[in-house]
């Protein structure tokens, strides 16, 4: 499939989705305190997802995720928060 017909299909989507990602970050900016790790690791992720280059979605995944091996003893929380608390 051509960059046209991938364009074609699922533009619409995306555009979707980006505007949703900025008035989120309206939101955030506009609240007071201060970013946690989470904004912190979505901020990292969307400057990878500027750069030029393949494999966007690994990379941004890469950001999010808890980059240790070494087990912790258990679970802090009961729900995963979807980014490192290390960050």
């Amino acid at each position: 499939m051509d960059r046209l017909h991938l364009t074609d299909l699922y533009f619409a989507e995306a555009r979707s989705k980006l505007i949703d990602l900025a008035a989120f970050l309206d939101r955030i900016e506009r609240s007071d305190g201060t970013d946690d790790f989470r904004i912190k690791s979505l901020r990292a992720a969307l400057n990878e997802l500027g750069k030029p280059g393949p494999e966007k979605a690994k990379k941004i995944l890469l950001v999010l995720s808890d980059p240790t091996e070494k087990p912790v003893p258990e679970a802090g929380t009961k729900s995963a928060s979807g980014a490192w608390s290390g960050f």
